[in-house]
């Protein structure tokens, strides 16, 4: 595979991505907490988007993948900020947007700024808020005093051998960005992707987004036993359609193009 192409943000950060030019709208991958642009979902869409001569882009955010930065010293908002450099700077158009876990989060965040270009939005186990609302409230008293006072806490990891370090950063940084104690407005097609198996992005938080958001087309589809990676071949193939459906959708409310 060839190298990525980079992008220098106005913050100054330099974040890896990957294009591909081809139809409008245009689409946008957004990967998740600890994840990269090289993930099963990414790749499997990137190859879709070639198939079918769809323009597609998807990015690395700081201190993720090939990107720089410290992935320690970040937060939601360095990388809701990546993802909009790479949006406003690199596509034209409305795009359609894909985000997965975090991604969901940082989509929801693209779509509050700059809803005017934003044709459409497919979650997959959407994460909005997750700093707040399981971060540290599951967090006890004493992992709550250790994250204040040294700035950071380790827990185990399933993903990995490694620990799991969440940062004092990332979670005051992340009360900024809540999009779930507010007005959500997406007055365009919106499918959220949601797994019954998904003990990292329960089926509630969906459910609270869909009764949270507004808007004339927001839909929401249970998967039975799904699990929070939603890569199997027939999620894979679901995300395939179910773009395809927003697609569809996005163009019928915009009539043709010229």
């Amino acid at each position: 595979m060839s190298d990525p192409s980079f992008l220098v943000t106005p913050q100054g950060r330099r974040i890896a991505y990957r294009q591909q030019v081809g139809q409008a709208p245009g689409v946008v991958f957004l990967h998740g907490f600890k994840s990269d642009m090289a993930g099963t979902k990414a790749v499997h869409l990137a190859d879709w988007a070639a198939a079918r001569s769809r323009a597609f882009l998807r990015l690395d955010y700081s201190g993720h993948g090939q990107s720089g930065g410290d992935f320690l010293d970040g937060a939601i908002g360095d990388w809701f900020e990546d993802a909009l450099a790479a949006v406003t700077m690199l596509t034209k158009g409305p795009q359609v947007l894909v985000g997965s876990s975090m991604g969901g989060w940082i989509a929801l965040l693209l779509a509050r700024a700059i809803p005017e270009r934003i044709a459409g939005l497919v979650g997959i186990a959407a994460a909005p808020d997750f700093t707040e609302d399981s971060m540290w409230l599951e967090a006890s008293e004493a992992e709550r005093a250790e994250l204040m006072a040294r700035g950071r806490i380790e827990r185990p990891s399933d993903y990995s051998e490694a620990p799991y370090v969440i940062t004092r950063r990332l979670i005051e940084e992340g009360r900024s960005r809540l999009v779930l104690r507010s007005p959500l407005s997406l007055p365009f097609p919106v499918r959220l992707l949601q797994g019954t198996a998904d003990v990292d992005v329960p089926p509630a938080v969906a459910l609270r987004l869909l009764d949270h958001a507004t808007g004339p087309d927001i839909r929401l589809t249970l998967v039975k036993e799904a699990d929070h990676r939603f890569s199997t071949g027939e999620n894979l193939a679901l995300i395939e359609r179910t773009i395809e459906e927003v697609l569809a959708r996005a163009a019928a409310s915009v009539g043709p193009v010229s």
